[in-house]
């Protein structure tokens, strides 16, 4: 039987800065974006500043009103990206079989390591133990003999466990995991909740008592994966390859302020279509569907578009990516004010699968052309090449710059 690990890092962001701050020690302390460029959004908060009623999520204007001594300090990325790969290696040190899940969660395969290092619950706490000592972050672990149930264990008992380590047994589900609300289950988010809960399915248990034939009348694949995820079943290994052969590659901006005319959003959307090109270029491949998701400034009334179209070939050149996403953009823009615009290249390939063409003769070049900026922009940073546009006051590129998944280095 496997044993897999789900290893979560408590308040990873707030627990690193804690490390780094001794004396905010016993603070309630957040981690928080910038409120004055409208990213003034609690990405992680201590226990201390939970106990206030503090959640992941939330405003910071609205946490700070529920706790007055609150202290709050911005993301730097970069140190928790670093911390990441440290606990990456540490988790190596116990199985060649770790998974990175997110930021602060991992799944690790210990199945042929308790000859090494003894029995599960022993490697658990020997994990949380170099964790600790290393980086001063407070690992909690959930066990399971797949990785659905060792994330719910995780998720449901070990961040209410002292110890921060629980041991998820298939044969133990109707005492345990069975017992919780539906929207405990992994994969069951608030609206798949309610459609649940009026069919009459309060609990996990009682997902898992449903007759698989009517789950996927009603959702398919879908359907048949809740059933599974229900009854404790995940087929899925614990691989080091889980992030080859990506999907999509996007990018997407929350603007500094409401932008409102169409040539400053265009600047914005441009700088969005070359970063998505260059990480296409960077990834060695070609995209055919171009998507553009807006979101308007309002709060109260809900405005904007998700729209997609497809180009008549795949590529990696900006200006290809750019016409096809203004043009989604002037069809289905409102004219009214927008906050948030991504831009994301779907239906990849790889780039070397090019299809010849008799009439596009300077095709070779332009592509060449992006892989030749690419290098420069590598050897002497990203804004070492600039568009001009990116110079005006709605240019955010060289902001960008200094960012890391949005926030701060």
């Amino acid at each position: 039987m496997k044993t897999i690990f789900l290893v979560d890092m408590q308040s990873f962001y707030a627990s690193i800065e804690k490390a780094r701050s001794p004396h905010l020690q016993h603070k309630p302390l957040v981690v928080s974006g910038d409120p004055k460029r409208r990213s003034g959004v609690i990405l992680a908060a201590c226990p201390l500043a939970k106990k206030s009623g503090i959640k992941n999520g939330e405003r910071l204007w609205e946490a700070e009103q529920k706790c007055l001594d609150l202290v709050v300090v911005p993301p730097k990325m970069q140190d928790y990206i670093t911390t990441s790969v440290e606990i990456t290696n540490i988790l190596e040190e116990y199985t060649d079989l770790v998974e990175p899940y997110s930021i602060d969660e991992q799944f690790i395969d210990v199945t042929g390591s308790q000859m090494l290092f003894g029995p599960p619950l022993e490697i658990a706490k020997k994990i949380q133990q170099e964790i600790w000592r290393s980086t001063k972050v407070r690992a909690r672990i959930g066990i399971g003999e797949n990785k659905v149930l060792a994330k719910m264990a995780c998720d449901n008992f070990s961040k209410k466990n002292k110890t921060g380590i629980f041991w998820l047994k298939k044969e133990e589900l109707e005492q345990t995991l069975w017992q919780l609300p539906v929207e405990k289950m992994f994969g069951v988010g608030g609206r798949m909740a309610s459609h649940l809960r009026n069919m009459g399915i309060r609990t996990i248990g009682q997902l898992a008592a449903v007759p698989l034939p009517r789950l996927k009348d009603q959702w398919g694949i879908n359907g048949h994966v809740l059933w599974m995820t229900a009854n404790g079943d995940d087929l899925s290994p614990v691989t080091t390859a889980s992030h080859d052969g990506q999907k999509a590659i996007g990018h997407g901006m929350t603007l500094p302020r409401d932008y409102i005319s169409l040539a400053e959003i265009r600047v914005v959307l441009l700088e969005l279509c070359e970063e998505v090109c260059m990480r296409a270029r960077k990834s060695k491949v070609m995209g055919q569907t171009v998507t553009v998701s807006v979101s308007g400034a309002s709060y109260e009334i809900k405005t904007g578009f998700h729209r997609q179209a497809t180009l008549y070939e795949p590529t990696n050149y900006v200006m290809d990516v750019f016409r096809l996403a203004e043009g989604l953009f002037l069809q289905f823009w409102d004219q009214n004010p927008i906050r948030k615009l991504s831009v994301s290249l779907t239906k990849l390939c790889h780039d070397n699968e090019l299809q010849l063409s008799l009439f596009d003769t300077a095709r070779n070049k332009k592509v060449d052309l992006g892989y030749v900026m690419d290098g420069i922009k590598e050897r002497y940073g990203t804004t070492a090449l600039i568009r001009a546009s990116s110079l005006t006051k709605a240019g955010q590129a060289f902001e960008r710059a200094q960012k890391i998944g949005g926030h701060y280095k």
